[in-house]
């Protein structure tokens, strides 16, 4: 086994690692760091959140820093202040016991003055987000001209959260002969498309699989109806008695809701989304760091950058749009080799998001059934009689009471005592899981396939005329962007919670799209699409007329439109008779 000292690692650095309990190198530090060490080549590293990619970057470029010198010689950019900051306070434990070592995490929501008065001093190190780099780039408060190394943290975040613009501007004040080094748990085209403009021949390291989560994560999903789905997450996280998870939702509004309904029933739970200041945002972090807040309740955007150990859980109230956000939300558990289990909670038309996770994954999602109310309330009084038969009792404390206890229980039998005391301690969860009920969707073993806006591939399609107007709506996105039909029936049906609406005409061209539906429910639609993110580009829709009713073939449950023909159909003159 491969230790840091025989990678040609610093005295003093090596002191840091040990204070930090490192010992061994994990795969991708011990692949990346003799590479950053030569200062020949660029390097692209796909590698899992999780598997010591800080360190892999972190350590090499303490060590190749030059810590006589003032100027600038390491930048490394973030997608958001959370691992800004937590990735300049893994260099600054690495580098404790570096003398004259300087690192300033740079980011927005904090006091740029301070910030400003901090770079005048000159830093070895700068970990910055691009969007408060450039506003102190413009304002000539900081000198990049001769960094030798450039780190791009999270790249393929960076892309889907729109800095594309940032980084042009930020990397075009770089000097051409440094080195870039990009760390990505995925490699989309936009990742591959920056690779190529700024980096030549570089050295490509991959742990695992491309696109592929961690290979120590459960992946599990649960089937029910969408008005279940909150009392589903109940279930499992009660089921779950020692659970430390986040929660993800795809809206501010659902995080909110759900965060609210978990801590009103008596969990302890926050929400983290866009919304909030960064002193809140701070508060609830470290509350969750501390387990003072069993449950985080977050969107993807608000998430990413976390970095919190021994998460037992990651669940997908909602799945995300695109697939590197599942890789994202999964790899917040299961973080340095420990075990973790990704679930997703799901209805019947989602299970071919399932299927096409899998394929794309190469991992393979069990099917779980939701506990019953008697599965969750014995799963809790096992693991609570467990605490108990493992407490440490103060016999000095307890036993000049102990007489007087055992007289007045004395009339009770064992069985007696053992139900009074069950129903002491538990009977909030024996009340609410009494007569609970089964909230496994049926038809769990049929392959659903994605909603496609058309019948059946041999049906008929029987047609009936509804009585609502239609609306159209106009949609900046387009085939450029990966539209296709069934992602934007699956964007409705999860947004606005409604199984039936009907959708009627569906025109995707290159870079927009428009598509017909049920006009009463145009609000919600256009709520569902809402500060919606795909592929890194915010999705704007809008209303663009109202049409008549038009006839629908009936698919399962669902109503699709379908357009009157354009084109009057040719007429026929009846044959004359025979005289």
């Amino acid at each position: 086994m491969t230790t840091f000292a025989e990678l040609h690692i610093r005295p003093d650095i090596l002191q840091g690692l040990a204070a930090l309990g490192f010992t061994t190198p994990t795969p991708i530090q011990e692949e990346a760091i003799p590479v950053i060490l030569r200062r020949q080549d660029d390097l692209i590293s796909l590698a899992q959140t999780g598997t010591g990619k800080t360190a892999a970057f972190g350590i090499p470029l303490i060590q190749i820093t030059d810590v006589a010198s003032d100027q600038t010689q390491a930048l490394i950019l973030c997608p958001t202040r959370e691992l800004c900051m937590q990735v300049a306070r893994d260099l600054t434990a690495i580098g404790k016991f570096v003398r004259g070592l300087k690192v300033l995490p740079v980011y927005g929501g904090a006091r740029i003055d301070l910030q400003i008065k901090a770079l005048r001093q000159g830093m070895h190190i700068i970990v910055a987000t691009p969007g408060r780099l450039l506003d102190l780039l413009k304002r000539r408060c900081v000198r990049i001209a001769g960094v030798t190394t450039v780190v791009l943290d999270e790249a393929d975040e960076m892309l889907n959260m729109g800095f594309q613009e940032e980084l042009n501007a930020i990397l075009a004040e770089t000097p051409a002969t440094k080195k870039t080094l990009l760390f990505s748990a995925t490699m989309p085209r936009a990742v591959v498309t920056i690779t190529r403009k700024y980096m030549t021949v570089p050295v490509e390291l991959t742990v695992g699989t491309r696109n592929a989560g961690a290979d120590n994560i459960q992946h599990a999903y649960y089937m029910v109806h969408a008005k279940d789905r909150y009392a589903a997450l109940k279930r499992l996280v009660d089921f779950n008695p020692d659970f430390y998870g986040i929660i993800f939702c795809r809206t501010r509004l659902d995080t909110q809701e759900v965060a609210e309904k978990l801590m009103q029933d008596g969990y302890r739970a926050e929400a983290l989304h866009g919304d909030l200041s960064q002193i809140q945002r701070d508060r609830i972090m470290n509350k969750f760091r501390r387990k003072q807040v069993d449950i985080l309740v977050a969107t993807d955007v608000a998430a990413r950058g976390l970095d919190v150990s021994d998460l037992t859980h990651v669940i997908n109230y909602s799945l995300p749009d695109e697939l590197s956000g599942y890789t994202h939300r999964s790899g917040r558990t299961g973080r340095a080799g420990k075990a973790g289990t990704s679930i997703a909670i799901i209805h019947m038309r989602e299970k071919y998001r399932i299927r096409e996770l899998e394929r794309n994954l190469g991992k393979t999602f069990t099917y779980r059934r939701v506990p019953s109310g008697q599965e969750v309330c014995a799963k809790l009084l096992q693991q609570r009689i467990d605490t108990m038969l493992n407490l440490e009792v103060d016999h000095a404390l307890l036993g000049p009471m102990l007489p007087a206890l055992v007289e007045k229980l004395a009339d009770l039998k064992r069985d007696e005592l053992i139900k009074r005391f069950i129903s002491l301690n538990f009977d909030r969860f024996l009340q609410y899981y009494k007569n609970a009920p089964d909230l496994n969707e049926r038809e769990v073993e049929r392959h659903a396939a994605p909603p496609s806006g058309r019948p059946k591939e041999g049906s008929r399609g029987k047609r009936d005329f509804r009585d609502e107007n239609f609306t159209r709506f106009a949609i900046n996105l387009g085939k450029k962007d990966g539209i296709l039909p069934a992602r934007l029936i699956a964007i409705i049906n999860e947004g606005t919670r409604v199984r039936n609406i009907a959708i009627g005409k569906i025109v995707i061209s290159e870079h927009n799209t428009l598509l017909d539906a049920d006009s009463r429910y145009a609000p919600a639609i256009l709520k569902a699409f809402d500060r919606l993110m795909i592929h890194g580009k915010p999705v704007k829709i809008e209303m663009v007329q109202a049409s008549k009713p038009q006839p629908a073939p009936k698919v399962g449950r669902r109503y699709v439109a379908t357009p009157r023909p354009t084109v009057a159909p040719k007429k026929y003159k009846k044959k004359a008779a025979a005289d």
